[in-house]
């Protein structure tokens, strides 16, 4: 609009109205741009679409001025010329740009810039090729969504499912949805062990009491004080010399006629005592099992902290018997590792203590831990752990056992020889359970039984209905199996925790305090 009024040229002479138009002219062209016209309205943003990686020019019909990108880590802008701009797409995302033209106009655009899927489909490709090689026949796929890579699918095992996850990994972050083959049931292996202790003893004893009832007018004894002599009473007014016979040994001999009389301990002993167990052990592959065919038996420790400095004491518990841990683990080439520790221990009250007037047993302990591998079947043996005991006492009367040939008389001897021996044969087996419908094992017995008595008893699949043998889903989430395995092993640790506390009766060891061994 032109802020001013036009003059009628029909009006005015003729020499005015060219005077008028002249001077409106120069009038107008003295005018700012803004005046003459005014500018278009602004029109709204324009879209534009780039891949990632790739250029985009955009031309303007005017010079342009200056150039703005709202966020630079998505689109680079740089004028390429009076009337380009250059668009280079850097990362996957939304951004605006805005440029300016000479005159004051103004350019708005929404750049949307879109994934290089032809680097996505490379990653993908290449990820695919990596897991069919080392994962063939499995159904695990990956797709990509920017930096992350997405499994999904079902593996075998748990080692399919960490195999996936480290190949996946060198691609971008994984985001795990496998599902897994629900495992199926581990490995049983059972152990069969014979303990054998064998204790030889073997003993000598030889040694003489003389006892004289008035040989040579003389009364008395001799003896060397190993083997008990009988006790001669001396003779009174009413009565002769009398004899008291607490052991008469192996031989006594006596002369009426001299009064002269002997007690002869001549003896050889040979004992064999034979300690055989033979424990079956069943175990889950890589789960520890035991065995103690023994018992407990109590011993009191003293705690601190009691009534004016005086600890209080409290009973616990120590195993003792024919014991065995072990611990197997089936290897991928087929054999069974073992890490097996047998041990056999006995209460010894020659060497144990007395307490308060209680007497407290030690332990005589024999052990070993060992680890093996065999194949299924196969046997190996735990041999010559033995211990050897020789004993000799000799006793005799001076001066007169140094008298040759009679000094034998006045001589004793004894000799203990023992020999204990331990014997461990262990034989690992894989088993399956007995399939059903199969006979069980039968139980010889020398005679009948009792007749059972009249107690509920679990029915059979005959009245409860058939037991699905299969699991409901053939597949079930990572998650979902961790956390099963997980709820296992705390059960685990819970059942530990309660023998070990049922063990000590209430009472713990105090710091520096050890069971008798």
């Amino acid at each position: 609009m032109i802020p001013h009024k036009l003059i009628p040229f029909a009006r005015t002479p003729s020499c005015v109205s060219w005077r008028a138009f002249a001077a409106f002219v120069m009038w107008f062209a003295a005018l700012p741009a803004a005046a003459q016209a005014q500018a278009p309205p602004p029109q709204g943003p324009r879209e534009l679409v780039l891949t990632a990686g790739k250029s985009l020019i955009v031309n303007s019909a005017a010079v342009i001025e200056r150039v703005a990108v709202g966020f630079g880590d998505f689109v680079e802008a740089r004028a390429v010329g009076p009337r380009e701009v250059l668009l280079d797409g850097k990362a996957p995302g939304e951004t605006s740009l805005i440029i300016w033209q000479e005159g004051g106009n103004k350019l708005f655009f929404d750049v949307s810039v879109r994934p290089n899927t032809t680097a996505i489909r490379t990653k993908l490709d290449t990820l695919h090729r990596r897991l069919e090689d080392q994962l063939p026949g499995q159904d695990i796929k990956a797709t990509m969504d920017n930096d992350f890579v997405f499994l999904t699918g079902t593996a075998k095992d748990l080692t399919s499912v960490d195999r996936a996850t480290a190949i996946a990994g060198t691609v971008g972050k994984v985001v795990n949805l496998l599902y897994v083959d629900v495992p199926p049931i581990d490995t049983q292996i059972l152990l069969k062990v014979q303990f054998a202790t064998v204790d030889r003893t073997a003993s000598t004893q030889l040694g003489l009491n003389l006892i004289s009832l008035g040989a040579a007018n003389t009364i008395g004894s001799a003896t060397t004080g190993q083997f008990p002599a009988p006790s001669v009473g001396l003779p009174t007014a009413a009565a002769p010399p009398t004899l008291t016979l607490s052991n008469a040994l192996n031989f006594f001999l006596f002369r009426k006629d001299i009064n002269l009389g002997a007690t002869i301990q001549a003896l050889q002993t040979k004992g064999l005592f034979e300690i055989l167990a033979e424990p079956n052990v069943l175990a889950i592959n890589n789960k520890q099992a035991s065995f103690l065919a023994g018992g407990e038996f109590p011993y009191p420790i003293l705690q601190g902290g009691g009534v004016a400095g005086i600890g209080a004491v409290t009973i616990a518990f120590r195993e003792f018997g024919v014991r065995l841990n072990f611990l197997p683990l089936v290897t991928p080439r087929g054999t069974i590792r073992l890490d097996v520790a047998p041990e056999v221990s006995a209460l010894d009250f020659t060497n144990g203590l007395t307490f308060q007037g209680v007497q407290i047993p030690g332990l005589t302990s024999r052990r070993v831990q060992t680890e093996i591998e065999l194949e299924s079947g196969q046997s190996f043996a735990i041999g010559g752990l033995l211990d050897r005991t020789l004993t000799e006492t000799l006793q005799k009367v001076p001066l007169l056992s140094s008298v040759p040939l009679l000094g034998k008389l006045f001589q004793s001897k004894s000799l203990s020889k023992e020999t204990t021996e331990l014997l461990v044969i262990v034989t690992p087996e894989i088993v399956r359970p007995i399939p059903e419908g199969q006979p069980r094992p039968a139980l010889e017995f020398p005679g009948p039984l009792m007749p059972p008595n009249a107690v509920p008893k679990t029915p059979g699949m005959s009245v409860t209905g058939a037991v699905p043998v299969t699991p409901p889903n053939p597949a079930i989430p990572l998650e979902k199996l961790l956390e099963s395995l997980k709820t296992q092993n705390e059960m685990k640790l819970q059942k530990t925790d309660t023998s070990v506390s049922g063990n000590s009766m209430g009472g713990a060891s105090a710091p520096g305090q050890n069971p008798p061994k």
